[in-house]
């Protein structure tokens, strides 16, 4: 008796590892996805949040305070911007709100947080890769090379 069940188990543990392997399949097929959602954000988008978010401390208007906070909304939760840019983000999403007075000090909150956000989330230079001798030993270009010397 024991041997129809065997067969029938192990279909079973076949269909198990199909299952694993289709979930190991779309594991690896989701990075290449997430991967164009993740490219930095353009210049452009921080100039725009910036913009927005010295129109809010100016006009102390509720729809230029939201818009602000809702543009600096999605990009808190960005993974490829900095820490400090981050910051910057949340100070924007904390303090850009419609007061019943305009302040001095309100308004140089939001201004600060505004000019940060230009200055702490531009993208981060990419190392030129230039093709002259770059990286060989005794190129000398000035930047210390962190290279093994040739062996003699």
């Amino acid at each position: 008796m024991s041997r129809p069940t065997a067969p029938f188990t192990r279909a079973g543990q076949a269909g198990r590892r199909a299952g694993c392997s289709l979930a190991a399949v779309a594991l690896l097929a989701a990075p290449a996805g997430a991967e164009t959602a993740s490219l930095y954000p353009p210049s452009s988008t921080f100039r725009s949040l910036q913009l927005t978010t010295l129109a809010c401390a100016r006009d102390n208007d509720a729809a230029s305070c939201d818009k602000a906070r809702a543009m600096a909304d999605p990009l808190l939760d960005h993974p490829r911007l900095s820490a400090t840019c981050k910051d910057s983000l949340w100070a924007i999403r904390q303090k850009a709100i419609a007061a019943t007075t305009n302040s001095r000090e309100r308004r140089d909150a939001i201004d600060r947080a505004a000019k940060d956000v230009t200055v702490f989330c531009r993208q981060p230079d990419r190392p030129s890769t230039s093709g002259s001798g770059s990286g060989s030993a005794g190129s000398g270009g000035g930047s210390p090379s962190f290279s093994a010397p040739a062996p003699r």
